[in-house]
C-alpha cells in the first residue's frame, strides 16, 4: 500500500504593505514622485554640510586653541551624536542613519591629523632634533616600511613623540633630523620632508566630509511623508 507524502506547503506571500513599512524603516518612505521638491533636497543639504562643518570645526578649534574637550574628539563626537539625533527625529531610515555615524566617526578620528599640519603650517618654527633610536615601524597604507625615530633638542630633553617623516633605514642614532614645532605647545612636532601638511590626509577627510554630506542630504530627503506634509 502507497502511503501518500504530506504536501508541502508553500510559504506564506509576504504582504505587499509589510515589505513597505520594512523598507520605509531601513531606508526612509522617500513618500514622492520623481525628484524630490528642491526645498526638501536644500534642507538635506544644509543638514549635512552643517554636521560636517561642526565636527570638522571642533577638531580644528581643538588643534589651534588646546582646548582639551576640542581637540580629544568629545566635541566631535557630541556633534555626530547630535546630528544623529536630528535625522532620527526626522525619522530617517535606520541604514543611512547608520552610515552617517560611521562616517561621522570617522571623520572625528581624521580631523586632528589635518589640523595639526594647518597649525605648524601657520605658525610652526623649524628646528635640529639629534636622533637617539631608530624602531622599523608597521607598513602604511601604501604598503611601504615606516620607520620611527625617538630625538632629542639639543640640550637633551626629548621630544616626547616619535618621529616618522623624514626618518628612514638610513638614519643612525646620531644624525640630526629637522623637526617642525609648535611653539605654543598645541600640537605635537613633526619631521620636515618638503610640505608640513599632509595633503594626503587632506585628500581623506574631504573626501570623508562629501560622503557624510551626500549620505546626510538622502537621509533627508528619503524621509519625506506625504502625511507630514499635509499637516504643514
Amino acid at each position: 500500500m502507497r502511503i501518500p507524502r504530506p504536501r508541502r506547503q508553500s510559504p506564506l506571500p509576504v504582504e505587499p504593505h509589510l515589505l513597505t513599512h520594512v523598507t520605509a524603516t531601513v531606508w526612509g518612505p522617500a513618500e514622492f514622485i520623481g525628484l524630490p521638491p528642491w526645498r526638501l533636497a536644500a534642507k538635506g543639504l544644509v543638514t549635512g554640510v552643517l554636521g560636517a562643518g561642526l565636527i570638522v570645526g571642533c577638531g580644528m578649534a581643538g588643534a589651534w586653541t588646546g582646548w582639551p574637550a576640542l581637540g580629544s574628539g568629545e566635541a566631535g563626537l557630541l556633534a555626530v551624536a547630535v546630528l544623529s539625533v536630528r535625522l532620527l527625529a526626522l525619522r530617517a531610515g535606520r541604514a543611512l542613519i547608520g552610515i552617517v555615524v560611521v562616517l561621522g566617526v570617522c571623520l572625528v578620528t581624521q580631523t586632528p591629523q589635518v589640523a595639526a599640519g594647518m597649525v605648524l603650517a601657520e605658525r610652526g618654527h623649524t628646528r635640529s632634533a639629534v636622533v637617539v633610536s631608530v624602531e622599523h615601524g608597521d607598513q602604511t597604507g601604501a604598503g611601504e616600511d615606516r620607520y620611527l625615530c625617538s630625538v632629542t633638542d639639543r640640550d637633551g630633553e626629548p621630544l616626547g613623540v616619535r618621529i616618522w617623516r623624514g626618518c628612514g633605514p638610513s638614519v643612525r642614532p646620531g644624525d640630526a633630523l629637522t623637526v617642525v614645532y609648535d611653539p605654543e605647545g598645541r600640537v605635537p612636532p613633526r619631521g620636515v620632508t618638503g610640505e608640513v601638511t599632509d595633503w594626503g590626509a587632506v585628500r581623506g577627510l574631504t573626501v570623508t566630509s562629501g560622503g557624510l554630506v551626500v549620505v546626510s542630504a538622502l537621509a533627508v530627503v528619503r524621509s519625506f511623508r506625504l502625511r507630514s506634509a499635509a499637516h504643514r
